[in-house]
């Protein structure tokens, strides 16, 4: 509910067992669109079409596997990048822009990296990553459109 007006939630909870997913999955996206926000299904797009989500997030081979649905995909270098244009990626998650928990141990990248990697991405790029509204407000570029986190809304 303290997210910006429009914004997206990625449900991933691959931790829950099937039908406590679905629950979960359920419950997120009834309080996603009472505030305007879409939401993301980290799983197969037959999946995310399944449970009427606006997106699929992660990684696929063809944009007709995803049909109308958005398609969010995780990029971490310029080999991912190509692939999701290929597939006809709408929104690139580019990570990680700072050190975070869940890439431990890799390093993240400059602002010269951020700015190369994204200009070769053929959508919308969301920096992602030991990310912040501060570190997002003093690192952003013109080929950047915005921030996602997990342990900043924690």
């Amino acid at each position: 509910m303290r997210l910006p007006r429009g914004s997206g939630i990625v449900f991933r909870h691959y931790h829950l067992g099937d039908a406590a997913r679905k629950r979960r999955f359920e419950t997120i996206k009834m309080l996603a669109r009472r505030h305007g926000h879409r939401v993301f299904l980290a799983g197969t797009p037959a999946l995310a079409r399944h449970w009427r989500a606006e997106g699929v997030y992660g990684c696929f081979g063809r944009r007709s596997e995803i049909g109308a649905l958005l398609h969010g995909a995780p990029v971490h270098n310029a080999r991912e990048i190509q692939k999701a244009n290929r597939a006809g990626a709408d929104i690139f998650f580019l990570s990680p822009i700072f050190a975070t928990r869940s890439h431990p141990g890799q390093p993240p990248m400059n602002p010269v990296q951020v700015r190369r990697l994204s200009a070769l991405c053929n959508g919308a790029v969301i920096g992602l990553g030991g990310m912040n509204q501060h570190r997002y407000r003093f690192h952003k570029n013109r080929l950047t459109h915005g921030w996602a986190a997990i342990d900043a809304f924690s």
